[in-house]
């Protein structure tokens, strides 16, 4: 998978415009999204959401950019922590000012990156990555409780009654929205799915 990876994050370097090698860089994003605290926020999930990205190619203006906001998008990841995204969209800023990628192009890159922090955005492309880091909310039952089950494992340090509590309002906040998925594809396909499975979550947590 991580050579996989690797290629095709050469490749949406090159695709933006970055002038330097991006090797450093792709080494430390393997090891940032490796830390032991991190269970559901790993390569596995970018490499999932790349996999989206691919399936809903067509819906990009600039699908190379939408790729690179999501291999940072997680890229800073504490638990404890409230700011990830914000930490995250200055991570991505920094390393490909670094690598020599337009400002223009990394600026979308960082607003898409912090797009992700409430889920919610203003261009296309950065509801697209938006909602392709929601797509996890529309897998089969199965693969959702997993989901659940290693989002509980990041959250260890936090007691059950407090988790239960802030995450049924999480989970409450998409199922309230008039619509979770803004991508026509991602709506068709993964909506009613995901709303089964976070009606019977939020249940569960009673």
């Amino acid at each position: 998978m991580t050579d996989a990876l690797d290629a095709r994050f050469t490749d949406a370097l090159d695709a933006v415009g970055a002038t330097k090698d991006g090797a450093a860089t792709f080494a430390e994003l393997v090891r940032r999204h490796g830390e032991a605290h991190r269970h559901y926020h790993t390569f596995e999930h970018v490499a999932a959401c790349l996999g989206w990205l691919d399936v809903c190619a067509g819906a990009a203006e600039r699908p190379d950019e939408v790729a690179l906001a999501l291999f940072f998008h997680d890229a800073i990841y504490d638990p404890h922590a409230s700011d990830n995204e914000a930490k995250s969209a200055e991570l991505a800023r920094a390393r490909l000012s670094s690598l020599g990628a337009p400002p223009a192009a990394i600026d979308r890159i960082a607003d898409h990156v912090l797009a992700t922090r409430a889920h919610h955005a203003n261009t296309s492309d950065a509801r697209l990555t938006v909602d392709i880091d929601l797509t996890i909310l529309g897998v089969s039952p199965a693969a959702f409780d997993v989901f659940e089950r290693r989002i509980r494992a990041e959250y260890a340090h936090v007691p059950d009654e407090l988790f239960v509590a802030g995450r049924r309002a999480v989970l409450e906040g998409f199922l309230a929205r008039d619509t979770i998925y803004a991508t026509p594809i991602l709506h068709d396909r993964l909506e009613r799915a995901a709303r089964d499975n976070l009606a019977r979550r939020i249940d569960a947590l009673g």
